[in-house]
C-alpha cells in the first residue's frame, strides 16, 4: 500500500496539503517500507495559482488523480473540500498535529495515528 504524506523538506509534515512542495510516498508491506519516492507538487489548485479563482473550477481533480494509488494522505492541515473529495474518491485521510514524517508514518502503521479534521486549514481564501 502507497501512503503520501505532505511535506516541504522531506522530514516535517506541511501545515498546508495544497500549499506543500510535494508529497513523501511509502510503500509498506508489512509495516515495512518497501520503497520512498517523493511527488513534487504541481498539481494543487495552490500550486498551479488557482488561488482566488473561485470554486467553480474543479481544483481537485489533478490532485486526486495524482495520488490515486494511496491508499492513505496525512498533512497537517487542508480544505474540508479536499478532505471530504479525497475520501469520497476511497482514499483514507488523516489530519494531524504530529509534526515529524517518520513519528506519523510510525503511528499510521501502529494503528495510533489520530485523525483531528477540525483543525481543517487556518489560511484565508480568497473570494
Amino acid at each position: 500500500m502507497k501512503i503520501a504524506i505532505a511535506s516541504d523538506d522531506g522530514n516535517t509534515i506541511s501545515s498546508h496539503l495544497g500549499r506543500t512542495r510535494g508529497f513523501i510516498i511509502f510503500d509498506v508491506e508489512d509495516k515495512e517500507i518497501r520503497k520512498q519516492e517523493y511527488r513534487t507538487n504541481n498539481f494543487t489548485g495552490h500550486a498551479r495559482g488557482l488561488e482566488g479563482a473561485g470554486h467553480e473550477i474543479d481544483r481537485h481533480a489533478p490532485i486526486l488523480n495524482a495520488l490515486k494509488d494511496c491508499k492513505t494522505v496525512i498533512s497537517r492541515g487542508m480544505g474540508m473540500r479536499i478532505y471530504n473529495d479525497l475520501k469520497e474518491f476511497g482514499i483514507e485521510v488523516f489530519i494531524t498535529e504530529e509534526m515529524e514524517v517518520n513519528k506519523a508514518l510510525e503511528l499510521y502503521l501502529n494503528g495510533k495515528l489520530i485523525d483531528r479534521p477540525e483543525i481543517g486549514c487556518m489560511h484565508k481564501h480568497q473570494n
